[in-house]
């Protein structure tokens, strides 16, 4: 099947015992993974700030940090225009959708972005780290390199919480460290819940 031609499909149970399905994200239409990007940079962007206006309020006192302020805020809307660019060229290249494959046994659930989105997102991951590095960016370069990342897998049995969002076709699925988002087409997303859910005996309340 061609790029082009991949779509939504139904679970099914394969003849190993495991259960698999695709699920695409429109990444016009659907900005989750706009308002993820945003948040990790604005994140950054508070503990650059504080680091700031902390050391000037030292230096010279409250009233000359703040002057810094309005350069701050438009800091954050350059930010936050650079960002938006990102993910539209990000988008663009992956052909306005975000295609992942799923597949789940009695042990565990596997996110797989498919093979012809992981091999461009991991070419694009590699220009982000080498043009983070020449420009002395260490963001951009950390951005890079977790962007390599096309896959993950929770354990069902490390898994301490899952949150279900119907609305969203979602599922999250965390660990201590690791937070899996299960996507489910809505005919089959309460089996996958309450698959994952039955299996996931650690789960804390």
């Amino acid at each position: 099947m061609k790029e082009s031609e991949t779509q939504n499909t139904r679970v099914t149970l394969g003849d190993d015992g495991k259960y698999r399905w695709v699920y695409e994200i429109n990444l016009f239409k659907d900005l989750r993974f706009f308002v993820l990007v945003w948040k990790i940079f604005f994140f950054l962007f508070l503990g650059v700030s504080a680091v700031v206006l902390i050391s000037d309020a030292a230096k010279w006192g409250a009233d000359k940090a703040a002057e810094n302020l309005p350069f701050l805020g438009y800091f954050f809307l350059g930010m936050t225009a650079v960002v938006g660019l990102g993910y539209l060229l990000y988008a663009a290249i992956m052909g306005g959708k975000y295609i992942v494959e799923f597949e789940m046994d009695e042990k565990g659930v596997l996110h797989n972005q498919t093979a012809f989105q992981a091999k461009k997102a991991k070419k694009l991951a590699r220009a982000t780290m080498i043009a983070g590095a020449a420009s002395g960016r260490i963001g951009t370069v950390g951005a890079g390199m977790n962007a390599q990342r096309t896959e993950m897998y929770s354990d069902f049995s490390k898994v301490r919480k899952i949150k279900a969002y119907p609305r969203r076709n979602l599922i999250k699925v965390n660990e201590r460290l690791e937070h899996n988002q299960v996507y489910a087409a809505k005919e089959d997303f309460e089996f996958v819940k309450n698959y994952i859910a039955s299996r996931c005996i650690n789960i804390k309340q």
